[in-house]
């Protein structure tokens, strides 16, 4: 079994240098993935001069992992957004993704993109009677929004369910191989691309400097940081106004013909299903689900084996040639952060808080972002997303849950301390929290049986990380930062890595 994902498996990308010099351009984009590519491309083709910094490989993050639903419907969504943002404000949160849907589609046709493109109808459906009601309203929200949809019985798809909500003419598609195509235009119009490059902060005298970890400075007229969590965080304090949350895909063949269909249950546990070819022959279901917080204190490995169950249960689907997992930040009131850092720096542009729904709103952030440095007027969008609104009653009350949470978090990691485990009796591939010399430890035995010891204090805010057994990491429960096992960072928003310790002391 291969521990990636299924596009990842199916694409080839090109190389591309790490950063040596200084350099100088109209924009730096940091973050290569869909919102970042998407963004160079868009401005390479009006002539901007454009530099792509990513920390690791191409599209080797949240883009890479995604189930890649193009869709509207993003859960139970809209009869909450009309009850927190007004009916006006959730109808352009609809348009916005039906726009979007639209552009991914008319570049699809425009370019000849060979990407799997489909259209698919898309279905929320429940098998919990405290459910129905939620989707009845739902369908009264698409009602009042002119959104197309209804209740229905009967699904393509046999599986148990009790009622779903159908949106119809909705798509999915092979994001790396649509990204390929777009990354390809963007170097033949100019754009530089460097790889394992990390920006580590900013300098800002008259205009934007990106500082990189080996001290190399990329100024720029406009710096866009499309890097899932900002990397550039001082200003917007946006880790006290997201909550990090992971999820876990399993892909197995299909024995039988599938009916089409993208599903997503409304309940906890969560379960996404929907097909996807690899190599253009072979058909796999990809099943998702298993939501948590990112750094709970639970057997992640059991997300996969719950996952590989509902595969072989439902499906049939005994042999699982591909997992992988995701983490996605969601904001106080459930849509993202696009644009402007703050109300005052038009010069710094963010895009995050995508909720799992990273193909529209990406791409969505893209056009925006664009339109910004373009001076564009015709996106009507821009103040729906800005990152500086904060009006509504649920994002105060949000805002104060998220942060009583990481209080509570730091707290317990500070004075709940581990009862110790023999680290001599650890398996290989296992990962452990301990004392030594009482102090909190985290020990793994990698596959040649070296012991790799790390200070478990998060070098964001100092809470403490917990061991991610699905994945073979270190999660921060307060902010989502993840750490390799050897304390090297993953993911923002901390920017240390977690710190050695010497067991032989």
């Amino acid at each position: 079994m291969s521990f990636t994902s299924i596009w990842q498996a199916d694409t080839t990308f090109s190389t591309f240098p790490k950063l040596q010099e200084s350099k100088k351009t109209e924009v730096c984009i940091v973050g290569a993935g869909l919102t970042g590519i998407t963004t160079a491309y868009l401005l390479s083709k009006k002539g901007i001069k454009v530099i792509l910094l990513e920390s690791d490989r191409i599209l080797s993050g949240v883009t890479g992992h995604t189930t890649a639903k193009i869709t509207a419907q993003h859960g139970i969504i809209y009869a909450e957004l009309i009850e927190t943002l007004g009916e006006e404000k959730a109808k352009q949160y609809y348009q916005a993704m039906q726009e979007t849907k639209q552009f991914i589609q008319h570049e699809i046709k425009k370019n000849n993109i060979s990407c799997n493109y489909e259209e698919q109808d898309a279905f929320v459906y429940t098998n919990d009677d405290a459910y129905m009601s939620q989707l009845e309203k739902e369908r009264q929200a698409y009602k009042t929004l002119g959104i197309a949809g209804e209740l229905i019985e009967q699904m393509p798809l046999q599986i148990p369910f009790k009622q779903a909500l159908k949106m119809p003419n909705q798509a999915q598609f092979h994001p790396l191989k649509y990204l390929q195509f777009m990354l390809q235009e963007a170097v033949k119009n100019g754009i530089e691309i460097y790889e394992e490059t990390v920006a580590m902060g900013i300098e800002y005298n008259r205009r934007p400097t990106v500082l990189t970890k080996d001290e190399h400075r990329v100024t720029c007229d406009y710096l866009v940081a499309a890097t899932h969590f900002p990397f550039i965080d001082h200003q917007g304090l946006y880790f006290a106004k997201m909550s990090a949350e992971r999820s876990y895909v399993v892909a197995g063949k299909t024995n039988f013909e599938y009916p089409g269909g993208m599903y997503i249950n409304a309940e906890n546990p969560s379960r996404s299903i929907r097909a996807a070819s690899l190599n253009n022959e072979d058909t796999y279901l990809l099943i998702g689900g298993e939501n948590h917080r990112s750094g709970e204190e639970k057997d992640e490995a059991l997300c996969y084996q719950n996952l590989r169950g509902f595969a072989k249960e439902q499906f049939q689907i005994d042999d699982i040639s591909y997992q992988w997992s995701a983490q996605d930040y969601i904001t106080l009131d459930k849509m993202p952060y696009i644009g402007p850092i703050t109300g005052g720096d038009p010069s710094i542009l963010i895009a995050t808080g995508y909720r799992k729904w990273g193909m529209t709103n990406g791409t969505l952030a893209a056009r925006i972002i664009t339109d910004t440095i373009l001076k564009a007027d015709k996106n009507p969008y821009k103040e729906l997303f800005s990152p500086s609104r904060f009006s509504s009653k649920p994002m105060l009350k949000n805002f104060i849950s998220y942060n009583a949470r990481v209080a509570k978090e730091l707290l317990k990691g500070k004075f709940d301390f581990p009862e110790a485990k023999d680290i001599d009796k650890l398996e290989i591939d296992e990962g452990t929290i301990t004392t030594f010399k009482g102090a909190r430890v985290g020990v793994y035995k990698d596959k040649e049986e070296q012991l790799h010891a790390l200070d478990t204090t998060c070098t964001h805010l100092g809470c403490e990380v917990h061991w991610n057994s699905g994945d073979k990491t270190w999660d921060c429960p307060c902010h989502g930062s993840r750490f390799h096992y050897d304390g090297e960072v993953m993911a923002g928003p901390a920017k240390k890595s977690l710190r050695k310790i010497s067991l032989d002391d």
